[in-house]
C-alpha cells in the first residue's frame, strides 16, 4: 500500500529497494508489537481468556494458568499490516505466504478458543486439526504447482538437494504432497516448542532472520548465481515479509519474556511455523528448513520418539515430551532451558548460513 502509494504517486526512489523497505517493515512491526502490546493483554483479561495448563505437565508451570493467551492475535497483526503496507502486493508470492499463515492462525484460533469455552487444554479434536492443517498443506502446495505450469523460470517443482549441485530431482505432481508434509511438519513443531515463557518466539526470531537473508540473496540474481541458488526475481519480495516476522516476534518477546505476560497460544505457533514452511517451499530451501529450524526439529522427534517408545517397550525415554519439560524436570531452571535453547537455534541458524559456501 506505502510501497505503491510512495513510489508510483510520489516517486520515492528509496522505497523500491528490498533492504529499505524490509527495514521499514521490520521497524513497523517492532512498534506494533509494542504498542498494541499493553492494549492486548488488558482486553484478554477483560474477556478471561487465560491459559489453561495440562494437568500433567510440570508442577512449577501451575501459576501460569489464567495468564494471558492467544497473544498470537498480536503477532498476525504485526506481520499482516507492515506487509500490507511495505511489500508489492502485486507480488503472488506474498499473498501465497500471508494467505498460509493466516489459514494455519484460523486453525490455531479455533483451537484455543475451544480451550478457553471449555476451560479445558483440550481444544480441537487431533484428527479435525490434523486434516484442516493437510488441506491448507494440500492447497499452497496446488497453487505452486499451478505456478510452476504458468511461469516455470519463477517457480519449479524440483527438489534441491543442499551440498549437490547438479542432482535436482523433478517431483513433478508429487510436489503437492511434498509441499504440505514440509508445511504440517513445520507448524506442529513450532507449536510443540511453545512450552515456556519465551522459548518459541525467541528460537523462532532466529529462524525467520536466517530465512529473511536467504530471501534476499534468493532474489538477488548475482548473489544467487554465485552461492548456488536457485534464483527468483520475485522470491526477494518475500524478504519484507520475513522482516516483519523478525520485528513481530521480538515485539512480542518483551511480552512473552519469562515471566510471561501474555502467551502466544496456538493462533500464534500454528501461524509461524506455517509462515517458516510456506517460505521455505516459495525460496525452495525445503530441505535446509531443518537445520534452520534445527530447534522445532529436536522438539518433533522428543515427542515422536517418546510415544514410539511407550507404544512399543512400555517405557519412555525422556522424563517428559516435549524435550524442554524433560530438562525442566531434571533440574534446569525454566529461564536456563529457554537460554541454552536459543543458543542452540542461533547455531543452528549459523550451520544453515555455512550451507551457502559449501555447494
Amino acid at each position: 500500500m506505502l510501497f505503491h502509494l510512495l513510489h508510483e504517486q510520489f516517486g520515492l526512489n528509496v522505497v523500491r529497494y528490498i533492504t529499505f523497505r524490509t527495514a521499514a517493515a521490520s521497524l513497523t512491526a517492532l512498534a506494533i508489537s509494542l504498542l498494541l502490546g499493553p492494549w492486548m493483554i488488558r482486553r484478554l483479561r477483560e474477556f478471561q481468556i487465560g491459559q489453561v495448563v495440562r494437568q500433567d505437565g510440570p508442577a512449577s508451570h501451575k501459576s501460569k494458568s489464567g495468564t494471558p493467551t492467544m497473544g498470537g492475535l498480536l503477532i498476525l497483526t504485526a506481520v499482516f499490516v507492515p506487509t500490507l503496507l511495505w511489500a508489492d502486493l502485486t507480488n503472488a508470492f506474498v499473498w501465497i505466504a500471508v494467505l498460509a499463515t493466516a489459514a494455519f492462525g484460523v486453525i490455531g484460533f479455533v483451537d484455543d478458543y475451544l480451550k478457553v469455552a471449555r476451560r479445558s487444554h483440550h481444544g480441537l479434536f487431533a484428527r479435525y486439526k490434523m486434516l484442516a492443517q493437510i488441506g491448507v498443506g494440500l492447497a499452497v502446495g496446488a497453487a505452486l504447482l499451478v505456478l510452476s505450469d504458468l511461469d516455470p523460470a519463477q517457480y519449479h517443482t524440483r527438489l534441491m538437494i543442499p551440498f549437490f549441485k547438479q542432482w535436482a530431482p523433478d517431483l513433478g505432481w508429487v510436489y503437492v504432497l511434498f509441499a504440505m508434509f514440509v508445511l504440517v511438519s513445520a507448524t506442529n513443531t513450532v507449536n510443540l516448542t511453545d512450552g515456556l515463557d519465551g522459548l518459541a518466539i525467541s528460537t523462532f526470531a532466529v529462524s525467520a532472520a536466517t530465512f529473511t537473508a536467504f530471501t534476499y540473496v534468493t532474489g538477488h540474481r548475482g548473489m544467487a548465481e554465485y552461492l548456488l541458488i536457485p534464483p527468483s526475481a520475485i522470491a526477494g519480495e518475500l524478504t519484507i515479509f520475513c522482516g516483519t516476522l523478525v520485528g513481530a516476534s521480538l515485539g512480542f518477546l518483551w511480552w512473552n519474556s519469562h515471566p510471561a505476560d501474555i502467551f502466544m497460544g496456538d493462533v500464534g505457533s500454528l501461524a509461524l511455523g506455517g509462515a517458516l514452511g510456506t517460505v521455505a517451499v516459495l525460496i525452495k530451501q525445503e530441505l535446509l528448513l531443518p537445520i534452520v529450524g534445527g530447534v522445532f526439529v529436536m522438539e518433533g522427534l522428543s515427542v515422536i520418539l517418546q510415544v514410539g517408545s511407550f507404544k512399543l517397550r512400555g517405557k519412555r525415554i525422556f522424563k517428559m515430551a516435549p524435550l524442554h519439560h524433560h530438562f525442566e524436570l531434571i533440574g534446569w531452571a525454566e529461564p536456563k532451558v529457554i537460554t541454552r535453547f536459543l543458543i542452540l537455534a542461533i547455531i543452528f541458524a549459523l550451520l544453515s548460513l555455512l550451507t551457502l559456501k559449501l555447494r
